[in-house]
């Protein structure tokens, strides 16, 4: 435009563009700086609200610890508002750096900042009397809104460094952390319990010690870590949500690129070319971050002593007990009532994979399928408090496993043997493990039941079928049944392979003893000694231990067939009980 061939009207055209334009940037520059100052104002008006929740918390707390109706309880709150106290200072001391920033920023644009509560005055009041309150601004009197060099200056110092800022942009950047790190400790390390004589005190065990964390990719990562940290740590489970959630409102990340700029420092990322009123702006909002810090911190601790970080609005019975009970057991039910916010039902998880979680009345109904043993279950339960927070709980509950089971028996056969290991076995229907008693009898345990051997000379003894329940430990005898006390029957020798009804090999050069198939009993004999008579047989009668009887074939290889043949034997039974047993052979 206005070239050197355009005619004197396409010139005075171009010139009117020209300046047109200029003064549409300058209306654009305008209403962006006009913003900065409703920015500032909401961002003051946001400070007041955090103030006021903050105080009034505090006002509860020194209620509290003036109420002589509950001594106890008073004495705690007392403790609790020296903490109070002590975050107050803390919190002050922030409010008043920055606060003198933004003053030290106004001085040196050459505005006034002398002139108090007047129509046209920046300075609506200085708050001397809350030391918490920052100092309330008008920033749409400001002359120079859009000066950039003495905010730089005064917060990156003199060589605008936005890499490496120095001066008291940096004494700023290190005061919030240091108020971050000596806040979470704060509140961690006030809990309150009663030593000797009922003394309020704090929690020693209790305490939150990290290091700063600048550098993170998220929120989700920032708050990763800082669990991490807390694990190293003793913090109070009601505390570890709050501290979280107060440590991260606090963290900014310290370095990141910026329009392709790598390592830019959170304060050149936003002081670089930021306008007066901007920066001011930029000031009032960590403020409003200190004070959130300090509201949602006082109200922490004032609920240490009574409730009301949770709304309810329904309550509904609830009766627990058991589902399954034997005759005669005794039954306890627990009985409550459970409050409730309808609008914020609770979230509820399970470890077990095909679990189906209905949440409706504020409780989370769980239903699965049981397995074929004992199920350890466990998950979360959380509530929204009225912060918007979630206060999560771990829960664990065990289901044990009843396998179906019956029984028939034959009471005619209750019959054990002496000096012999009787296989038992016993079921406590409605019960998850079952014992066995006993009288006149020793016992051993083993993989699927139990060895039950008679003791002394009674002819009978005693079993008692014991259920118990493993979640309670209740014990309790649910069968007892007496048993005759026998000897076990005399066992069968066999040559060979053969009994005494069968043809035998003349040749075979051992002798068995055992049960026959009749006798369902799985008893151990052995042969101690052995005695040979052969039918018509003069002279010695051929002997031997064991049950190897090749000394006497040679006699009995002689006999005619029809010969009977007989061994007189002496038995070692179970038990190390010695019987004799005799038995005859046809040749």
């Amino acid at each position: 435009m206005a070239g050197g061939k355009e005619t004197p009207r396409q010139k005075m055209i171009g010139m009117m563009y020209l300046v047109l334009t200029a003064l549409l940037a300058l209306n654009v520059s305008k209403s962006i700086l006009d913003a900065f100052v409703s920015i500032e104002e909401n961002m003051q008006t946001s400070n007041l609200t955090q103030l006021f929740r903050g105080d009034e918390k505090k006002g509860e707390l020194s209620e509290v610890a003036t109420d002589n109706s509950n001594k106890q309880r008073a004495e705690k709150a007392k403790l609790l508002v020296l903490a109070v106290k002590d975050i107050d200072e803390m919190t002050a001391k922030r409010i008043k750096a920055i606060d003198d920033l933004k003053m030290q920023i106004l001085k040196d644009l050459g505005e006034d900042v002398t002139s108090i509560g007047k129509d046209a005055s920046i300075i609506i009041d200085l708050n001397k009397k809350n030391s918490i309150q920052p100092i309330r601004m008008n920033l749409a009197f400001v002359d120079n809104k859009d000066s950039f060099d003495d905010p730089m200056r005064i917060l990156l110092g003199k060589n605008t460094d936005i890499k490496n800022p120095e001066g008291k942009g940096l004494d700023l950047w290190k005061s919030m952390n240091d108020f971050r790190l000596e806040l979470t400790q704060k509140i961690a390390s006030t809990q309150v319990v009663y030593g000797k004589n009922d003394v309020a005190e704090y929690d020693e065990k209790y305490n939150f010690k990290t290091k700063n964390i600048n550098k993170f990719k998220n929120q989700r990562e920032l708050k990763a870590f800082l669990r991490k940290e807390i694990e190293k740590n003793n913090v109070h489970p009601d505390d570890v949500e709050d501290i979280i959630e107060i440590y991260s409102m606090l963290t900014k990340n310290e370095f990141s690129n910026v329009n392709g700029t790598d390592n830019v420092h959170w304060l050149g990322k936003t002081f670089d070319h930021s306008p007066s009123v901007a920066a001011i702006a930029s000031l009032t909002s960590l403020q409003n971050d200190i004070l959130a810090a300090r509201s949602q911190a006082v109200t922490l601790i004032r609920n240490r002593v009574t409730g009301g970080e949770y709304s309810f609005n329904k309550v509904i019975p609830l009766a627990y007990g058991p589902v399954v009970a034997n005759t005669g057991d005794e039954i306890t039910l627990k009985v409550m009532m459970a409050a409730y916010d309808s609008d914020k039902q609770p979230r509820v998880t399970i470890n077990q994979e095909g679990a189906v979680i209905d949440i409706k009345d504020g409780q989370g109904v769980i239903k699965l399928k049981a397995g074929g043993s004992t199920m350890s279950l466990s998950g979360t339960v959380a509530v929204q408090k009225k912060s918007g927070q979630w206060k999560e709980e771990k829960w664990s509950h065990e289901v044990v496993i009843m396998q179906p089971s019956g029984s028939i028996e034959l009471p005619d056969m209750n019959t054990l043997y002496r000096g012999f290991k009787n296989k038992v076995r016993a079921t406590a229907s409605g019960y998850d493990k079952t014992d066995l008693q006993s009288n006149g009898v020793s016992k051993t345990r083993t993989s699927d039941g139990w060895d039950v051997t008679p003791q002394g000379r009674s002819n009978t003894a005693s079993l008692q079928v014991v259920g118990i329940n493993s979640a309670t430990g209740e014990r309790r005898v649910l069968k007892t049944i007496t048993y005759k006390v026998r000897n076990l029957p005399k066992p069968s020798i066999y040559w060979g392979g053969a009994d005494e009804n069968s043809r035998v090999n003349r040749r075979s050069p051992r002798l068995f003893v055992k049960y026959p198939p009749e006798i369902p009993l799985n008893a151990d004999f052995s042969i101690v000694s052995w005695v040979c008579e052969v039918g018509g047989a003069p002279g010695r009668k051929p002997s031997g231990n064991g049950n190897n009887i090749t000394s006497a074939l040679p006699l009995i290889q002689t006999a005619r067939s029809g010969t009977t043949v007989t061994f007189r034997c002496v038995v070692k039974y179970p038990g190390n009980r010695i019987g004799k047993v005799n038995v005859s052979f046809k040749l």
